[in-house]
């Protein structure tokens, strides 16, 4: 049976759960900036940084959940997106409108990767 891993793990939930050769990451938010794009850059980067204590790389994400507190941000959030995502990996996406946990969070995103 595959060992489970778990990343920063509190009351609630892990950060990140890697299950054999697949890595699952919860959604991921960031209020150090006031607007969609560099909330969007921060977000990534925490992806990045979790993807590589797991053994992985934005190369090797599966999928990806993209959830806007306002629909109208969708460009917005695709400046920072386009800029960070590999050409000819883009993994499967998923982007709606959602209430988000605190009104400082203006997007959230989740992704499953490969390791």
């Amino acid at each position: 049976m595959p060992q489970i891993t778990r990343l920063d793990t509190g009351p609630r939930m892990s950060q990140g759960v890697v299950h054999g050769d697949t890595i699952y990451l919860a959604g991921q938010v960031n209020k150090d900036v006031a607007d969609v794009t560099g909330q969007t850059a921060n977000v990534l980067k925490q992806i990045d940084g979790l993807l590589a204590r797991a053994g992985s790389s934005k190369d090797k994400i599966l999928s990806a959940t993209i959830y806007l507190a306002d629909i109208k941000t969708f460009a917005d959030m695709n400046k920072a997106w386009d800029a960070w995502v590999p050409p000819g990996n883009c993994p499967a996406r998923t982007t709606l409108e959602a209430a988000l946990a605190a009104p400082d969070y203006l997007v959230e995103v989740t992704v499953v990767a490969a390791k």
